[in-house]
């Protein structure tokens, strides 16, 4: 995608114009949250002005209206993951919560004392903690998938790894810290032979280059719409039918149900199953304006935009004296976690913050990434589809400023 498309592009997203600091903002937080372009948010607005009304409950012109397009919005989420059913697509609040339905729900079924999930050295916290959980509960253990200096798992163990007693499988499609992405159908293929499910957190992958659940063959799919330039608060799980049929709910109330009496309760078929109360309607239809725009601009020039700011980024920074670069494999997603000898790096990032650019600094909820590295945080540096070099640029002038006053 030509540079000055960007540009163009970068007007569309208000908050690119601001300042912090008296400085032209950099954004290179993209990981955490991405920012919204004009669309979503006024889409947001519109839907609250004009269309506000609860779903599914009501048959008034604003509830038949408001309930429309919620299903809608489900449709343009299935076919953006390639879910062969819209009945497929559960809206939850976040990939933590889908995570977290799922440990619950199928855990609670499925999931005996002696037997083990499977997670790998590099999940974010919300998809080890969920599990960690579910096997305290059940009497199960956790078994780790290891990566090696690069960062890319070690696929050559998975057959001491997971066997006849593994049940689930959870593995990232892009790490948040490293930008690893798994041969995630590989994993599958392994998980399955065995009987077990595969729940993929999707939250970086989705975002970068999009995902095909059916060529995947995951079992589960998990993603945030504020990483996708969505709102916040609203999420996606994605799961095969004959699977989520079998799963109890994880959550009771209205909406999910089909009769309720004193004597029996029975529940109401996919996907209104796993949505009880008043979901976050506007939240999923602003969800469905921002993959609009996604796919408007095209994820495979996005994919190679951001592939150009990676590579530029990565010789960049390499020339700083004693900068470090964790997660080194050659497809990994737009992301640079890196330390510099002698700096601290929450140092580095509130210097860079004082220069207008916004980085990452911590842990990045991957603590088990950063004891695998021997480090207590790295400083990391996401990008999405408006960044620029000139913004690179400004990344790498300020960590050489940054190294110079630390030094």
């Amino acid at each position: 995608m030509a540079f000055d498309i960007i540009e163009r592009i970068r007007e569309d997203f208000p908050i690119l114009q601001r300042k912090v600091h008296g400085k032209e903002l950099v954004y290179l937080d993209s990981g955490a949250t991405a920012q919204k372009p004009l669309s979503v948010i006024e889409r947001e607005s519109e839907l609250y002005k004009l269309y506000n009304a609860n779903i599914h409950r009501g048959v008034h012109f604003l509830s038949d209206k408001m309930t429309t397009l919620y299903e809608d919005a489900r449709e343009c989420v299935a076919k953006f993951i390639g879910a062969p059913s819209s009945s497929q697509i559960i809206f939850t609040s976040g990939a933590t919560a889908s995570i977290n339905l799922v440990a619950y729900s199928w855990c609670e079924r499925f999931l005996s004392a002696g037997d083990n999930i499977v997670v790998s050295q590099i999940e974010h916290h919300s998809n080890i903690v969920p599990w960690q959980l579910a096997a305290q509960r059940k009497g199960a253990t956790i078994r780790v998938i290891p990566v090696d200096d690069s960062g890319a798992l070690q696929l050559s163990e998975l057959g001491g790894i997971i066997d006849e007693r593994t049940k689930v499988v959870a593995i990232t499609q892009a790490s948040n810290t490293l930008g690893t992405r798994p041969d995630v159908r590989k994993i599958a293929d392994v998980a399955h032979s065995v009987g077990a499910v595969v729940l993929v957190d999707g939250c970086q992958g989705v975002v970068h280059g999009g995902c095909d659940v059916v060529e995947m063959d995951c079992d589960f799919y998990a993603f945030s719409g504020h990483k996708l330039y969505g709102p916040t608060g609203i999420g996606v799980l994605y799961g095969k039918s004959d699977i989520l049929d079998s799963m109890p709910p994880f959550m009771s109330g209205g909406d999910m149900v089909d009769k309720v009496s004193f004597e029996r309760t029975t529940f109401a078929p996919l996907p209104l199953k796993f949505e009880a109360g008043t979901q976050n309607f506007v939240g999923a239809v602003t969800l469905a304006e921002a993959i609009k725009y996604v796919n408007y601009l095209s994820p495979a020039l996005i994919v190679e935009h951001e592939k150009s700011l990676l590579d530029y980024t990565t010789e960049k920074l390499l020339n700083i004296p004693g900068l470090k670069i964790y997660g080194t494999t050659p497809t990994k997603a737009p992301i640079v976690s890196f330390n510099v000898e002698g700096c601290d790096h929450y140092d580095i990032g509130m210097i860079l913050d004082k220069m207008g650019v916004a980085v990452r600094t911590g842990h990045h909820c991957a603590e088990p990434t950063m004891h695998r590295f021997g480090v207590n945080g790295m400083v990391r540096a996401s990008f999405a589809l408006y960044n620029t070099l000139a913004d690179i640029d400004a990344l790498v002038q300020g960590v050489e400023r940054a190294v110079n006053m630390l030094r």
